[in-house]
């Protein structure tokens, strides 16, 4: 095909096709659209690919001017995959994000998320803010639409970047959104190991008092309170307060923590990671504190 049809004379030839004239007063999108769609695939078939990607996003255009938001889609991802090889890292986040606009579009949440998520792999290491927000978009869409369960892997691999860029509480939190979207799909193993992954990253944070309200408000879930994952949280955290290290690096070793995600398996290898004797100091104090309050 790349040699039958030089890509650079289908591209001009298209080109024309979408300007008005005074001989020509309507734009023939869809005969450009294939003219695009030729040349994108006769430059990526060339490796030309900053030709090939301009391509895929005039031929996007076309799709969209003939009412095929599908089809735009996908020519937009080829767009975005091709800025990603051309290391375009604003364009990569800008393509996916039409990509998704354009599913959305066609009542499509699933490939809508799809391409966010996309775009958020390929971003986490030139862009990890970037990529942290297009992995919760992809989220939202499909908490949205109702299709939690689809977004436990998302909720997981933004954690996962969080704890790689060292935002512990944020991390945290994801692992508490993911446990509220597994509560709503009823899905518990995945719920209860959710929330003891938060706990264990509260503890590793050296932030116990934020560990213990943690696991208070889990304990709530009736799930969670008769969980394996529960009676885990339950010894880790007396270890703790009896400033008992070995107990915490016996638990730590345990295979009931085997099931966890392995970025937060590595934080529970390291515990304890601080003093336990001044976590034990600064619970007792917060309890003469608590006694205070109530005179």
């Amino acid at each position: 095909m790349a040699g039958s049809s030089d890509p650079d004379k289908l591209m001009s030839k298209a080109d024309k096709l979408t300007k008005l004239s005074f001989t020509r007063w309507n734009a023939d999108w869809k005969s450009a659209t294939s003219l695009y769609e030729q040349a994108a695939i006769a430059y990526r078939f060339r490796k030309d690919n900053e030709k090939a990607k301009d391509a895929f996003e005039k031929a996007s255009k076309g799709q969209e001017m003939i009412s095929s938001p599908w089809d735009a889609a996908k020519h937009m991802e080829s767009a975005a995959a091709l800025a990603k090889e051309l290391g375009r890292w604003n364009e990569v986040s800008d393509f996916y994000h039409r990509a998704s606009e354009l599913y959305r579009e066609c009542g499509r949440p699933q490939p809508a998320s799809d391409a966010l998520a996309k775009g958020a792999s390929a971003l986490e290491e030139k862009s990890p803010e970037e990529a942290i927000k297009m992995y919760d978009e992809a989220c939202s869409v499909l908490e949205e639409d109702g299709k939690e369960q689809m977004a436990f892997d998302l909720y997981r691999a933004a954690a996962a970047l969080y704890i790689k860029m060292e935002k512990y509480s944020d991390a945290a939190a994801l692992f508490l959104r993911l446990g509220s979207a597994a509560d709503k799909c009823n899905a518990i193993n995945s719920q209860c190991k959710a929330y003891l992954s938060a706990i264990i990253i509260y503890l590793y944070t050296h932030d116990f008092q934020q560990a213990q309200k943690c696991y208070n408000d889990c304990s709530e879930v009736q799930a969670f309170l008769n969980s394996d994952q529960n009676r885990c949280a339950t010894k880790l955290l007396s270890a703790y307060e009896e400033g008992d290290a070995e107990e915490i690096k016996r638990m730590a070793q345990s295979s009931a923590f085997n099931h966890l995600d392995h970025v937060v398996i590595r934080l529970a290898r390291k515990l304890p990671t601080d003093d336990l004797q001044a976590i034990k100091k600064a619970d007792d104090g917060e309890e003469s504190l608590d006694e205070d309050d109530l005179t």
